[in-house]
């Protein structure tokens, strides 16, 4: 495998918990809650992991949380390599109402960051890129980080001749918007990112394609991928354009289903697969991961089974 690493700058301590019912007013009584280290790059190296890959996480934690996070993530047994935050880790909370089955999600900022805490941050990074591996940007940027950090990051990779993968969404959104991030590996963007980047509705799958198909003749990135929901995910580069589709599972929780599918597009990538099979490892990592309860991520035996159920075809 090439070597992997997975940066998460803005992590949290995911509580998950439910109530019979969600109103304002009266104290509502929850059930036992259920802990886990949350954030995009970490939650791409444990399903990595779950899926026979491997990566190192690099993870900015601070404060009591960020030694309840560090703690989370000793107990998953995977290598971790923690920063330090110039502040508090936050939590996230997802609490779901029992007789719904509606999930109600609360998501806190994070600490905000110095320009001289983002170069500190930037060194240790640099230290840990791998030289030849994929790097793996995911989540969102913690307050006081520059929009355009994916550029910063993408001139570190070279040096090394790495290769970077950003799925984030927020900040960096604008920072594409203006062309002030380019030469990436991947670019992967969920449908309603994808719209709010090309400044329009993308109805259909060809619309989609269309549109990641410009930003790969662009530059933005080598490889473009928009994910469309229940209807699969789209792949283009500057020649070619293909769809998987979602396998027809039922959803308990859709929940970790777009880093489940990174995961498995790494994965693939890092076993040099081609292009339309690492599409199709992460839309079955992603079926499999709508499967799971709460903020459980993918189970490799259903990421397995159901690559045959999301076929990949030209678009």
């Amino acid at each position: 495998m090439t070597p992997v690493l997975t940066i998460t700058l803005n992590p949290a301590v995911d509580l998950d918990t439910s109530a019979a019912e969600i109103r304002p007013g009266p104290k509502l009584r929850c059930s036992t809650p259920r802990l886990d280290p949350g954030g995009g790059g970490i939650n791409v190296t444990r399903a990595l992991a779950e899926l026979g890959g491997e990566s190192l996480a690099l993870v900015a934690a601070g404060g009591g949380m960020g030694m309840v996070l560090a703690k989370l993530l000793a107990g998953t047994g995977l290598p971790v390599r923690i920063i330090e935050a110039p502040g508090e880790t936050r939590q996230s909370v997802a609490v779901m109402e029992s007789g719904t089955g509606k999930q109600y999600r609360f998501i806190f900022p994070g600490p905000h960051w110095t320009e001289s805490d983002i170069a500190k941050a930037e060194a240790e990074i640099a230290e840990v890129i791998p030289k030849g591996g994929l790097v793996v940007l995911s989540g969102s940027h913690p307050p006081g980080f520059p929009d355009d950090f994916p550029a910063r990051l993408v001139a570190l990779c070279r040096t090394l001749e790495a290769r970077l993968l950003l799925d984030t969404s927020g900040a960096a959104l604008r920072a594409l918007q203006a062309g002030r991030i380019a030469g990436l590996e991947v670019l992967r963007l969920d449908h309603e990112e994808a719209e709010d980047l090309a400044g329009r509705a993308l109805p259909t799958a060809k619309d989609s394609a269309g549109f990641a198909q410009s930003l790969a003749r662009n530059g933005v990135a080598r490889v473009v991928v928009l994910a469309r929901g229940a209807e699969g995910s789209i792949l283009a580069t500057d020649t070619d354009r293909w769809l998987s589709r979602a396998a027809k599972v039922p959803v308990r929780s859709k929940t970790g289903a777009g880093d489940s599918f990174v995961a498995g597009f790494t994965l693939g990538l890092s076993r040099g697969e081609p292009l339309p099979e690492c599409l199709q490892r992460g839309m079955a990592a992603a079926s499999a991961a709508v499967m799971t309860e709460a903020t459980r991520l993918c189970e490799r035996s259903d990421a397995e089974r159901l690559m045959a159920d999301c076929p990949v075809e030209v678009i």
